[in-house]
């Protein structure tokens, strides 16, 4: 499992220039099986993604990101095993 943080680094008008290309690339994700949840920082000065799968996949997927596409935001991922989690969250280990 994956954790991305996205951080803008360009002002809020041109990452909104591009939402929603990007909230389009979010629901491929989703239907692709890869994203399991995401959202923006609170304050709003980028987003994390919650991912599973391959690491190389991921990588590939986030080139397909219009805010990658446009240079609009750096992203750091982060990999962790789930060993634990609350109940309802159990497909979360698979």
């Amino acid at each position: 499992m994956f954790i991305v943080s996205l951080s803008y680094k360009v002002p809020l008008e041109q990452v909104d220039a591009h939402i929603d290309g990007h909230i389009a690339w979010l629901k491929s994700a989703y239907a692709k099986g890869m994203f399991l949840a995401s959202g923006r920082k609170v304050p709003r000065d980028g987003g994390v993604i919650l991912a599973r799968g391959d690491r190389a996949a991921l990588e590939e997927e986030l080139t397909r990101d219009p805010f990658h596409q446009h240079d609009l935001a750096d992203y750091t991922i982060t990999e962790f095993d789930p060993v634990m989690v609350a109940d309802g969250l159990e497909a979360l280990r698979a």
